[in-house]
């Protein structure tokens, strides 16, 4: 008989050739591998993917809800910027979030870029529009903030809505001022750039750390983010971290009209800014100055990892605003990855706090660009199946920037002999029940995932649950981390969250109080009952999002807030939903609210039709304060409070500026038209929305009266 040859390893499914349940799926695996990932790069300072495979998978992700936009998830990556704060440091809200950069990859994504931004704002080919091109520093970001021209605090960018406050750690940094010198200062100044360390700084510190038997730093990036982040500010004093300036929170008076001349006055002032920083008039300057780059980046002195480009003309970036989690007028051009080979020990499974068993890939130690990595998370068994990785390959390895490299391929080759498939199990490796794969046609099952059916018994699900009610979007109790909530849930201490709000009670009444247990003390309980009392009233959204209910995150759970206000009328809608079904006039109200689809709704559905989660639900708030949702400020307009639909084709201003200009004034943009639609703007080609509207006796208003009616 002839050898059967390997079989080939199919490439993932053009995004074009996705079938709605096969783009659900993707959808679902790459919300939960992003947030993972964003949790390692942002809290941790150890990321374990390389930047060249984290931004592909932001890319698909991206690509994928372009297609399919109804399938786009609560939790979807395309919403989120970085992750929560660390518990280590004090907190500062940001007045002005700090969102990131979308990204591009090739000639004809900088290209797509010039041209999406001429199409919004209505741009001819001719139109002269200019925009400014520098490196991209591969440090930590940071916003420092200036008061009559003094340095009086600074944050990490955290989740880019709270970050920590390093403001000591700042004041150590040489190359920062704590006083801003010159002219036309304002009042208030928060200047953001990016916190960073050489090459040789680097080099002499990892000599320096041998020498006295400390920490050797994998990479400039993780010496320059272990250096910021230390509660000693000495030791950050004693670290050569440096500078750069480019970009700003909130000013009271704006001392130029253009991005160039914005990092000009930070030049004035005394802050360090970049001098490659150039003016380019067209996509082509724009991808020479990248090359230019390209060709320099050895010798820069500093890691980069590709290229910025950002509208020069700051009225511009108004209009264009921002999508999602970033802003319209800027891009990052990033540079390729680096590859090297290593073997495949062992394939390990870990259990996730909705069940789902994700493998994780444990290498051979191998140095990428000077990081030494030793594992990889694999998505899930078709991943694994799609490349054909066995225990016993060699593997390609990648990376960019100073992160931990992901597999690519395997070299089929090199591949010993009697090595087998791998066997993804059925049952779940904590509880042993069994584990189920979920549909993939099926968008609320969560996607293509293997997932653990004890939900009830599984004690990797309870204490994932747990963890995620304790997290930082959620309850956000301080000195309740992972490690306490394993050993309090090992101990029968706490097992399900109303549980955490009768702990002080317990302990009271124990023959065995925490503060008699090792590694515990006084002062150290005393903190972690006064943290939990300091969580006993908490806001509708956060309460939400800490239950855990499948498919709603913290998007989706800020917009369930924000339609029902009280927790009493969003219990009473989920309830009346789960009561009467799914062709309900209570289920649909749920799924009219904007941003809210069946998926959602289903899983309320579950929730509340599940008695132990209602139990559990009472038990919680028979401890808690659940406060009403605050409406964020908005500018004082005649559509405040007010639900607009847009249709047809609009020609003073692009749809996208429409939508983005109703929101600012506080109106709500919905999708679609329905009875509880306040005003319906018609364009030119106005189709179904315009007949529903009038059907339902909607105000039907043309641009012009728009304009009008919210003053131009």
């Amino acid at each position: 008989m002839p050898n059967k040859k390997a079989p080939k390893r199919i490439a993932p499914p053009p995004v074009d050739a996705l079938t709605k349940g096969e783009a659900a799926a993707d959808l679902a695996r790459l919300a939960a591998e992003i947030a993972h990932h964003d949790r390692l790069y942002y809290q941790s300072d150890a990321p374990e993917i390389s930047d060249a495979e984290y931004d592909a998978l932001r890319k698909r992700n991206e690509a994928i809800e372009a297609r399919f936009p109804a399938l786009v998830r609560e939790d979807s990556p395309s919403a989120k910027v970085g992750a929560p704060a660390s518990e280590t440091f004090a907190k500062v809200r940001h007045r002005v979030p700090m969102l990131s950069l979308g990204n591009a990859f090739d000639d004809e994504e900088v290209a797509e870029f010039d041209a999406r931004v001429r199409r919004f704002l209505s741009f001819k080919v001719d139109d002269t529009l200019v925009f400014t091109a520098e490196p991209k520093i591969d440090g930590l970001s940071i916003s420092i903030r200036y008061e009559n021209g003094t340095l009086v605090e600074a944050a990490t960018r955290g989740d880019g809505a709270e970050g920590e406050n390093v403001t000591a750690n700042v004041r150590t940094i040489r190359e920062i001022p704590h006083k801003l010198k010159g002219g036309k200062i304002p009042e208030v100044c928060e200047v953001r750039g990016e916190i960073y360390m050489s090459h040789a700084d680097f080099t002499a510190l990892n000599a320096s750390q041998t020498e006295g038997g400390g920490k050797v730093f994998a990479n400039p990036r993780n010496a320059a983010a272990g250096s910021l982040r230390q509660l000693d500010s000495t030791i950050t004093a004693a670290r050569p971290l440096r500078f750069f300036a480019y970009a700003w929170g909130e000013v009271s008076a704006m001392p130029a009209d253009t991005q160039h001349g914005m990092v000009e006055a930070f030049a004035k002032w005394g802050l360090p800014v970049n001098p490659l920083m150039r003016l380019c008039a067209s996509a082509e300057e724009m991808l020479a100055f990248y090359r230019q780059i390209g060709e320099r980046r050895s010798s820069l002195g500093y890691d980069i990892d590709g290229v910025v480009y950002k509208v020069n003309r700051l009225d511009l970036q108004a209009r264009l605003g921002f999508v999602s989690r970033s802003p319209r007028w800027a891009i990052a051009h990033k540079f390729p990855a680096e590859q090297a080979t290593t073997v495949l020990r062992d394939i390990e499974i870990q259990v996730g706090r909705t069940g789902s068993l994700t493998p994780v890939a444990k290498l051979e130690p191998v140095t990428v660009g000077g990081v030494v990595v030793s594992n990889a998370t694999l998505h899930n068994e078709d991943e694994i199946a799609r490349k054909d990785v066995r225990i016993g390959d060699t593997v390609v390895v990648q990376r960019a920037g100073d992160v931990i490299p992901q597999i690519v391929r395997v070299i089929e080759e090199k591949r010993p002999k009697g090595t087998k498939p791998f066997a993804f199990p059925k049952v779940c490796p904590v509880c042993g029940s069994h584990a189920v794969r979920e549909a993939d046609d099926d968008p609320s099952a969560g996607g293509v995932v293997r997932r653990c059916t004890g939900g009830l018994i599984c004690a990797a699900q309870a204490k994932e649950r747990l963890k995620h009610f304790v997290s930082r979007l959620a309850f956000d109790i301080e000195g309740l981390g992972e490690e306490k909530i394993e050993a309090f849930f090992e101990e029968g201490l706490i097992r399900r969250p109303a549980d955490i709000f009768t702990l002080e009670a317990r302990d009271r009444a124990s023959e065995n109080p925490l503060a008699k247990r090792k590694g515990f003390g006084k002062k150290s309980v005393e903190n972690l009952f006064r943290a939990i009392d300091a969580r006993r009233t908490i806001g509708l959204e956060r309460f939400i999002f800490a239950l855990g209910i499948r498919h709603v995150g913290e998007t989706t759970a800020k917009d369930l807030a924000r339609a029902f206000r009280t927790m009493d009328a969003f219990r009473t809608a989920a309830e009346a939903a789960a009561r009467a079904g799914k062709e309900s006039e209570a289920y649909n109200d749920i799924d009219d609210i904007e941003g809210i689809g069946e998926t959602v709704v289903d899983a309320l559905v579950d929730f509340f039709s599940e008695p132990h989660n209602v139990e559990a639900f009472d038990d919680l708030l028979a401890h808690v304060t659940v406060a009403p949702y605050e409406r964020p400020q908005t500018v004082a307009s005649p559509v405040t409070g007010k639900t607009v639909v847009f249709t047809g084709k609009l020609e003073r201003v692009g749809r996208s500026e429409a939508k983005a200009q109703a929101e600012r004034l506080g109106a709500k943009v919905a999708g679609s038209v329905s009875a509880k639609t306040d005003f319906l703007i018609a364009g030119a080609d106005a189709g179904s929305k315009l007949t529903n509207a009038q059907k339902l006796g909607v105000k039907v208003l043309t641009e012009d009266e728009w304009l009008a009616l919210i003053g131009g």
